[in-house]
């Protein structure tokens, strides 16, 4: 579903210890809780502050979506583990060209991995690449470019060190019970490939499982299955109870693995979490009881009834902040589902098994003031400036559902210009609206509806022979892949 993900651990911090099978050795690791980090948004914090907002909360687990440089860069000697990602459109490309998965792995991985240097332990194939919705037009891509990126590592003596993942999403698998479940006919062979590079590899299988979208999705989805609260509506399924839908969709996983004879494949939920807005049940209680429920299960070590006394290796939740600028098409909850808000503000008393949540620091927000609708002006002309403004920034907490939803026209209007006010980091200009708009120092806040002041920039120094290096290389690697699809057509 998204792009960045990260995984606590500390000496300090609550960890399960969990027996796991890779090709047929028997190895022990540590559960560990993580959380997402995305970065598609409008107010960034820089990655400085983000790594240091990982290391304040004891967070040592990392995986970005892509191989962003600034967040590698910020990531180099703290020693948090890293996992970079392949996006759906390279996939072609590296599935087709040697050379293009050879400069890949040097752009992206082996420039990093130096003395003192980012810890690269994973590399993501593609973000939900089997999905039902994509009909298949990046299924063909994914075995090639696996090929060629771990033919890649070995030419740069990192296939040891560097494993290859494909996260996928929970509707790879289906079956009304969990132990009747199977990968869907159309990804039979490619799953049976998938899994057993993965377990030949030392790779684990990662998935995304959702249970907000069941509920969101389904008006007769049980809301108390949802949780983990305990449920009036558990499934029964042979000798086993089911009290939760994250079980009995991690179970029915287990099943389909075991279909493949990978019955001891270990897991890792590369997603999984709870929006707080933009739905209507998406608050900041239900994601705060959900998380911590979730949290609480996993480090029980209880597991489930498949896998007694052996929960997920980890689990990721998704996500770290905020992500404003997402794609609202799943809908518009899509961009509140950080357990931080866009500035590292934790949103609600969370535990992750090593203390509560602490706030990111020496964040700088832009000055005190707001853009709102000037209270004698009329706004019977509004309608396309409010548009505009939507288009450009978030305004889906406005929506049915979402936390300023009952703030009435005017309200509206205002949110949606101060909105476009802090994206455009505050210039004058901005609040204009045809006379419409006017600054304000007074906070228009209402109740539960935050009118939100943007975070400053801050200037990042480089290196100028490292930053041209890597310009050089990100064109080339581009230009490769141009060329190849020319080639192709």
């Amino acid at each position: 579903m998204c792009r960045c993900t990260i995984t606590a651990t500390a000496v300090t911090a609550v960890l399960v210890t969990v027996v796991v099978v890779f090709g047929g050795s028997v190895q022990v690791v540590e559960s560990a809780i993580g959380v997402n980090w995305g970065t598609i948004s409008n107010h960034r914090l820089s990655p400085s502050t983000v790594v240091n907002l990982l290391k304040v909360n004891k967070i040592q687990k990392v995986k970005l979506f892509d191989a962003d440089p600034d967040c590698l860069r910020a990531l180099m000697g703290t020693g948090i583990e890293v996992m970079v990602g392949v996006s759906n459109d390279l996939l072609a490309g590296l599935s087709s060209s040697a050379a293009v998965s050879d400069l890949w792995v040097a752009q992206n991985v082996s420039r990093y991995m130096v003395r003192g240097g980012a810890n690269i332990r994973f590399i993501a194939v593609g973000n939900e690449p089997f999905l039902a919705s994509y009909g298949g037009q990046f299924q063909s891509y994914v075995m090639p470019a696996i090929t060629n990126l771990q033919q890649s590592l070995a030419k740069a003596n990192l296939a040891g060190a560097v494993k290859l993942v494909v996260p996928c999403n929970a509707d790879a698998y289906e079956s009304s019970l969990p132990s009747l479940g199977a990968f869907r006919p159309e990804l039979s062979q490619i799953m049976t490939d998938l899994v057993t590079f993965l377990n030949s590899n030392g790779s684990p299988f990662i998935v995304n499982i959702y249970p907000f979208l069941s509920l969101y999705g389904n008006s007769d989805f049980p809301q108390d299955y949802a949780f983990f609260e305990g449920t009036t509506h558990s499934v029964t399924d042979g000798p086993n109870v089911y009290y939760n839908a994250f079980d009995g969709n991690y179970d029915t996983l287990v099943s389909a693995l075991n279909k493949l004879g990978f019955a001891q494949m270990p897991i890792v939920i590369g997603e999984v979490g709870w929006p707080t807005d933009g739905a209507i049940s998406a608050n900041v209680n239900a994601a705060r009881v959900f998380n911590q429920g979730l949290i609480k299960h996993v480090l029980s070590n209880k597991g489930t009834p498949l896998r007694p006394g052996q929960p997920p290796m980890d689990i990721y939740l998704f996500g770290l902040l905020d992500e404003e600028a997402k794609s609202v098409l799943p809908g518009s909850f899509e961009r509140h589902w950080g357990i931080f808000s866009f500035d590292g503000q934790a949103k609600y008393p969370l535990d992750l098994g090593n203390g509560f949540l602490r706030n990111a620091e020496d964040v700088t927000y832009l000055p005190s003031r707001w853009c709102v609708a000037d209270p004698f002006k009329d706004l019977s002309g509004v309608a396309e400036h409010v548009k505009l403004a939507c288009t450009v920034a978030d305004c889906t907490t406005l929506n049915y559902g979402g936390s300023c939803n009952g703030i009435g026209e005017r309200g509206n209007i205002s949110y949606a210009f101060n909105s476009y006010y802090q994206v455009q980091k505050q210039n004058s200009q901005s609040c204009e609206f045809d006379g419409l708009g006017m600054i304000t120092f007074i906070n228009p806040s209402m109740g539960q509806c935050k009118f939100l002041v943007g975070v400053a920039e801050k200037v990042v120094t480089r290196h100028n022979s490292q930053g041209s290096s890597l310009h050089r290389g990100s064109v080339i690697l581009w230009l490769l892949i141009f060329f190849w699809a020319v080639l192709e057509l």
